[in-house]
Parts: structure tokens; sequence; C-alpha cells
């Protein structure tokens, strides 16, 4: 029979609030980029396709380096946050951010491929009732 130990529960219950707040961190802003990169005809959208992909072709310890670089203190976004008080690095909110920037082309390749399933006929009928 599986037991759990307190620190084991404890270990669940941080992946379990670091996950949902990555989540909730990254699902408008991949809203957005998914709807760019399924609908516009926009310009440099394969600079903006690679950009949010770069985590994915990146090792993990450069994008780790590149993360405690940028959040550090002496970071150009840890500077700014450490005049406010607010530490990153080693925290619950450094791991929702690392966390969010791993998964965000994950989550922007899955709400893109969903969003090119949907018929353009579907949407062609909607913007004649009134949709925009």
């Amino acid at each position: 029979m599986l037991t759990l130990t307190p620190e084991n529960i404890l270990a669940i219950q941080l992946s379990m609030k670091v996950a949902v707040s990555a989540t909730l961190l990254s699902l408008v802003p991949g809203f957005f980029a998914a709807h760019l990169l399924a609908f516009s005809g926009m310009r440099g959208k394969a600079i903006l396709e690679g950009i949010v992909n770069l985590p994915l072709v990146l090792p993990p310890v450069v994008t780790g380096y590149l993360l405690l670089l940028l959040l550090g203190r002496n970071g150009w976004i840890g500077s700014l946050l450490a005049e406010f008080g607010i530490g990153t690095i080693f925290t619950l909110k450094g791991a929702v951010i690392a966390s969010a920037v791993v998964g965000f082309p994950l989550l922007v390749r899955s709400i893109r491929i969903g969003l090119e399933g949907i018929d353009r006929e579907y949407l062609q009928a909607s913007r004649t009732l009134g949709a925009k």
C-alpha cells in the first residue's frame, strides 16, 4: 500500500500550486499568441513563432540561467522588483515564473491547433450574425 509522509504531501501541494498558478498566468497571453499565430496575416509571424518556441529549443539549463540573469538582484527585471521589495529567486513566485516560461510554448501550441481546427464556415457564419 502506498503511504505518503507529511513531506511528500507538502511536495505534492507545492507542485499543484506551481502548476495551477503557472497555467493561470500563461492562459491569457497564450490565447492571444495562439490567436495571432492561427488567424493573423501579420508580418513577422515566423519571428513571433520562433520567440514563443524558444524555451522548447534551448536546453533547460540555458533557460534557467537566462531566468536567473533576468530575475536576479542585478538583472533587468529583478532590480525593478527589488525596489518594491519583491524577491523572486528561489521562491514560489520564481518557480511559478519558470514553470510558466517553460510551459508557455506547449500551451500556445495546443490552443493554436484547436483554433486552426475551427471550420472557417463557422467563423464566417458568426460574423454574419454580428460577431467580431
